[in-house]
């Protein structure tokens, strides 16, 4: 019935091109990834309790005001980072109606509508967050749900790309994919350990000595070293991959796929041992968090890049329809 209603109220306006569609993609896939910086952002300014309520900002308010026990900067910081959520929400119901305007097949649809359902539970993960003064393991929570958003955005960009009357095909063997999985796995293991070292590290999101954070109470350093070698294993994979498919054949949007990830995962490599050997500067706990989200859409390509969709032939779609 919901999606009824919202095919009445789609159809009011223009029909949206394929460029329009994939456009709209990316700007959710950006919203996706850059909320989860700002939000990075709003933890090493320790602004994470500059609005100590949810959904208002104080009580009996939703926007800030001014007291004396919280800094107008963190209640600023917080108070922004919140805002953004509007904004991606904005995309996340433009891409719903673009391709529901455009009448595309329900796995398109399906895609869609998890942007706007998951940027609504990442708001109440968000409440959580802030209703329980920042503990650790709600702030892993919610950053995993960031990536996960992040994956899921790609996938919608790839799956808007591919032709509705299509068929399915495959571009690597199977042993090739299921390697893939096996570096999806990698990442998957890498973002936990890096939300276990946050945890346990500095920045705790707030600095109150009225209301101390709690912490993650293991030793730091081998929290490090867990995350660092996942993501040894994870490049590992990504290495392995690179070579079988260069001795099987690959496309060239895999080949670009693979190069762009690993550049990527080099990158964030350095950054997490610059972080290590310096203290975890603030400005870098950013860069490291917007590179996470980097690696997480570059892998969900190379993941959408291995089974595609293609346009059927002219000449053999009046078969393929009497066939079923």
């Amino acid at each position: 019935m919901l999606s009824r209603a919202f095919q009445r109220l789609a159809d009011f306006f223009p029909l949206p091109s394929l460029r329009t569609q994939r456009l709209i993609a990316i700007l959710v896939i950006l919203s996706q990834a850059g909320i989860s910086v700002t939000g990075a952002i709003v933890r090493v300014t320790a602004s994470g309790l500059g609005c100590p309520t949810w959904p208002q900002c104080f009580p009996g308010s939703f926007v800030p005001v001014t007291v004396a026990e919280v800094p107008f900067i963190h209640q600023a910081v917080e108070f922004g980072n919140r805002l953004l959520t509007f904004v991606v929400c904005l995309f996340a119901g433009a891409v719903v109606l673009a391709v529901t305007r455009a009448r595309r097949r329900h796995e398109v649809l399906v895609y869609a509508w998890l942007m706007p359902a998951g940027t609504v539970v990442q708001a109440m993960i968000g409440g959580v967050t802030v209703r329980t003064g920042l503990l650790w393991w709600t702030v892993a929570v919610h950053l995993l749900a960031s990536m996960v958003m992040v994956w899921l955005a790609v996938l919608l960009y790839a799956k808007i790309g591919e032709p509705d009357a299509g068929l399915e095909t495959v571009q690597a063997p199977r042993p090739l994919r299921l390697l893939t999985v096996f570096s999806g796995v990698a990442l998957a293991g890498t973002l936990i350990a890096g939300t276990l070292v946050t945890g346990a590290g500095p920045h705790a999101g707030d600095k109150s000595l009225e209301r101390p954070v709690e912490r993650l109470q293991v030793e730091i350093t081998p929290l490090v070293h867990l995350h660092s070698e996942l993501l040894v294993a994870y490049l590992a994979l990504l290495i392995g991959l690179a070579c079988g498919l260069a001795a099987v054949g690959m496309t060239s949007a895999i080949r670009k796929r693979l190069i762009v990830l690993i550049a990527l995962v080099c990158g964030q490599a350095l950054v997490g041992i610059v972080q290590f050997f310096t203290d975890v500067p603030a400005a870098l706990v950013a860069i490291h968090v917007g590179g996470a989200a980097a690696c997480v859409a570059a892998t969900a390509a190379l993941w959408a890049a291995m089974r595609t969709r293609e346009a059927v032939p002219a000449d053999i779609r009046e078969p393929i329809g009497e066939t079923v």
